[in-house]
């Protein structure tokens, strides 16, 4: 089994079992596991980003109306298919974070977007991994709060790789 695959199964484990998990108790009852796009190769990435001058201070609004504030760090491009797409890494004490919507959002995804962390390796360098993809916890609970993606990362493409929407 690859580590992917691994990866996956162990997730669909803790959504079921762990008292962290971001389902009910109803939820879990009738959990089978979560659906996910085959994995894909092509989105499995090594992008060089080009840092802003200028890394400004973004304002993320929350599902819960909270704040959750974000560096711009800098932004890559990456081709789709044929179909060209262009993204923005934000960054915080806790890291690189990659919100995304693609065009495929509220039929196999889910609506508000779904989320990276990118790895940095170094000059300009960063690992994105879209069959990495997940969605945030308030895709399965509304009672959690999670911050809304920017426009700008607003795709005119699919992603069709990663988790895939949860009902």
């Amino acid at each position: 089994m690859d580590d992917l695959t691994e990866f996956r199964k162990m997730k669909d484990e803790f959504f079921a079992r762990d008292g962290q998990s971001p389902l009910t108790p109803g939820q879990k009852k009738t959990f089978k596991g979560l659906r996910y796009f085959p994995i894909n190769p092509d989105l499995d990435l090594e992008v060089t980003v080009e840092e802003f001058n200028d890394r400004q201070r973004v304002e993320m609004q929350t599902t819960t109306g909270d704040i959750q504030v974000y560096e711009r760090y800098g932004k890559f491009s990456f081709s789709v298919g044929d179909q060209r797409a262009e993204l923005t890494i934000y960054h915080s004490a806790d890291g690189y974070f990659l919100p995304f919507v693609d065009s495929l959002a509220g039929k196999e995804t889910y609506p508000a977007g779904r989320y990276l962390e990118p790895v940095a390796l170094g000059n300009d360098r960063f690992k994105v991994n879209f069959n990495l993809a997940y969605n945030p916890y308030c895709a399965y609970n509304e009672y959690w709060s999670c911050p809304l993606t920017p426009f700008e990362n607003h795709l005119r493409v699919p992603i069709r790789a990663g988790e895939k929407l949860f009902h």
